[in-house]
């Protein structure tokens, strides 16, 4: 809601999604995003895993019990890393066509931005019903792309655009 100016009446504002943003960039988007993160997830796990074993080993067992967050920190630095850097996409991501963009300014995002993308999407799944807000959505976006002001979209326009 927001005030009409000179009348004392509050009038809703229509809020549209990102109308620069071209249809075919968003074709496909939700299904690709699903496999790009079951992808994501195995390596994040195959990484921790070496992670875990090599700091076991060279702690001589030691470091049990200062080792169980090594999952979420190699997430958070995965995500963090690769969303930031020039391809703009984790592994994952990039092998289904798509890229992470700033909404706001559609630049690429930072490894802060990138971070806490995954952290919310990692609150989110403890509540798999937030992510239907994609399904009601005209762009697409989850719950945490909307808290963390980034868009996914496709690399390139599909064959058939």
């Amino acid at each position: 809601m927001s005030y009409s100016g000179g009348r004392n009446e509050l009038q809703p504002r229509q809020i549209e999604a990102a109308p620069r943003i071209p249809p075919a960039a968003l074709e496909e988007v939700r299904g690709r995003r699903i496999l790009a993160v079951c992808i994501d997830f195995f390596a994040v796990a195959a990484l921790s895993a070496f992670l875990f074993a090599g700091l076991f080993f060279l702690s001589f067992g030691m470091s049990i019990f200062m080792l169980p967050p090594i999952f979420p920190l190699t997430a958070f630095l995965y995500n963090g890393l690769t969303v930031s850097g020039w391809r703009l996409a984790t592994p994952g991501m990039y092998l289904m066509d798509l890229e992470m963009r700033s909404m706001s300014t559609g630049a690429p995002v930072t490894f802060l931005t990138a971070a806490v993308h995954a952290v919310l999407f990692y609150v989110t799944t403890l509540l798999p019903p937030l992510l239907l807000v994609s399904l009601l959505t005209s762009d697409k976006r989850c719950l945490h792309d909307i808290a963390a002001d980034v868009i996914v979209l496709r690399r390139s326009a599909p064959p058939n655009a």
